[in-house]
């Protein structure tokens, strides 16, 4: 059972999301500070949309703070169980990290997601999970946009290419997917490393935004 942790404060990105494995001490000095490479799968049921299969595999640093308390924690025994319903808690507390708007409005979630899992890929954590969508709206007609960001940019959320985005085969014919890819300016990001420096205002949840990709989902 998913139970979200409120005995800590919240800080940013993976402090928000391991908060019940990390400490404070073991954050790193560079901004952003943690990095997470982003797949989704469409999901699709009769010209509906139904949700989001997201997988995101965390970088060396990340994947060694996810399992700090316990770094020999076995997969399937009921500690691993415990930790990967604590991370998804904590991705839930967040909104999944994620907006999806069509004409400007957003798309509602589903509260719980339909499934989850927590794996290790060698020296990587992987998490995925599926988003589902609170009322499915029919594919066709306007066009959807997906942005998945840490709203602190304490985390650098990525995909790789437009072919981290998959589409089922049966929804390739009508549908398209286009991945917009922000470049910030020197300032911005002269701006985003000065965040680390002693004296600096402290975390800006605005500017993930401005660094986030966003994914177009067009189909006819």
């Amino acid at each position: 059972m998913l139970q979200q942790n409120s005995d800590r404060p919240h800080y940013p990105f993976l402090l928000m999301l391991f908060s019940l494995t990390l400490g404070v001490s073991q954050v790193v000095s560079a901004h952003p500070h943690s990095f997470i490479d982003m797949k989704t799968e469409i999901i699709s049921r009769n010209n509906y949309l139904s949700g989001f299969k997201m997988t995101w595999t965390m970088d060396a640093i990340t994947s060694a703070d996810v399992f700090y308390d316990d770094p020999d924690v076995k997969p399937d025994s009921v500690a691993w169980k415990k930790l990967a319903a604590q991370v998804m808690a904590n991705v839930l507390g967040q909104h999944y990290f994620t907006e999806v708007y069509r004409d400007g409005h957003p798309v509602k979630f589903d509260d719980m997601p339909a499934e989850y899992h927590l794996y290790r890929n060698g020296q990587q954590a992987v998490l995925m999970f599926v988003l589902a969508l609170a009322h499915p709206p029919l594919l066709s007609g306007s066009p959807f946009t997906i942005a998945t960001y840490d709203p602190s940019y304490f985390a650098d959320m990525t995909y790789h290419d437009e072919k981290s985005v998959i589409l089922p085969t049966a929804l390739s014919s009508n549908c398209k997917i286009t991945l917009f890819t922000p470049k910030p300016n020197a300032s911005l990001q002269a701006y985003a490393l000065s965040l680390d420096n002693p004296g600096s205002p402290g975390v800006d949840m605005s500017l993930g935004k401005q660094f986030a990709q966003q994914v177009q989902l067009q189909c006819h």
